[in-house]
């Protein structure tokens, strides 16, 4: 099967819908799957529900898609850098599922390893933990949070094969991976496309068959805040 398409509108042909689940990868600005993102836009998908570490920035990454109010919840741990966000939610437009960052990632990653709920201490105590089950173990508290998956994972990668196999570079690895496995169908842009057997085994961080289909993109990497000082 050939899982690489010519452009990200191309690779996401037949696969939006309205009030899809989506996954978005990238921490900040860093391993956005910016191209994919913007095809997401153009599709005119709405009523979205998008699971992110954060919402990008006003113009830039998941920002572009509040600025034309197509996704109405999300399921994040930090939302500081983004205006727009924040008067969505205060008015009342968008509806916000916050999560401490470590609990986020682990229920990507149950999600997208079968499991559909574990007990963590992270959040005991607090407004995190309310309406949520409680268990005690070895006279410790915690409390259950629910895996994720989603209709829709996007995702960007450094390096791929024709296969799917995928490595990611340094910190854009971050919530990556593990949407990779979490998506009931994974698109992933990619700075390298290189032909199968060329990627070293040892060296790839998610196997291909968690990936439907490949783009190759072109990328702004935008710094989310560029701080110098003089020499």
């Amino acid at each position: 099967m050939n899982k690489v398409y010519p452009s990200a509108a191309a690779a996401l042909e037949g696969l939006t819908f309205d009030g899809m689940i989506v996954m978005a990868g990238g921490f900040g600005l860093c391993g956005i799957p910016e191209n994919l993102i913007i095809a997401l836009r153009d599709s005119g998908a709405k009523d979205l529900t998008a699971i992110s570490n954060n919402a990008g920035v006003d113009d830039f990454g998941l920002g572009l898609l509040l600025q034309t109010r197509q996704i109405k919840k999300m399921v994040s741990s930090y939302v500081g850098e983004n205006a727009t966000f924040e008067r969505q939610y205060l008015d009342g437009d968008l509806e916000l599922e916050f999560n401490p960052q470590g609990t986020l990632a682990e229920r990507i990653r149950a999600g997208g390893a079968g499991i559909p709920g574990f007990y963590t201490k992270t959040g005991v105590g607090t407004l995190i933990a309310e309406g949520k089950e409680h268990k005690d173990f070895d006279g410790e508290t915690y409390i259950m949070e629910t895996g994720l998956v989603s209709d829709l994972s996007l995702v960007k990668a450094w390096k791929a094969d024709k296969e799917g196999n995928l490595i990611f570079r340094k910190t854009a690895r971050n919530f990556n991976p593990m949407m990779a496995t979490a998506g009931k169908t994974t698109v992933v842009e990619v700075e390298e496309l290189v032909e199968i057997g060329e990627l070293d085994p040892d060296q790839i961080h998610t196997p291909g068959i968690f990936v439907d289909r490949i783009v190759v993109g072109s990328f702004e990497k935008r710094i989310e805040q560029r701080t110098t000082r003089e020499a």
